[in-house]
């Protein structure tokens, strides 16, 4: 079996142009990105952006983006 005689590398080289060749590059980058683990804790790291924020003021963003937008 050939598979059997490939590296590693030129595996993984072979399934990234395939992906590139089904999904197109920018369909390969964002299948691959699934697979990322990431680090730290999100919801914890989250909760200390959000936490002075209030819901009236994501409104009020919310708001003027769209105001901008339609300009």
């Amino acid at each position: 079996m050939a598979l059997m005689k490939t590296t590693l590398t030129e595996i993984r080289k072979k399934g990234v142009e395939a992906l590139t060749r089904a999904l197109g590059p920018v369909g390969m980058v964002r299948f691959l990105q699934q697979f990322e683990g990431g680090s730290g804790d999100y919801t914890r790291e989250r909760d200390g952006w959000l936490k002075d924020l209030k819901v009236e003021e994501v409104v009020q963003e919310i708001k003027s983006r769209r105001k901008k937008r339609n300009r």
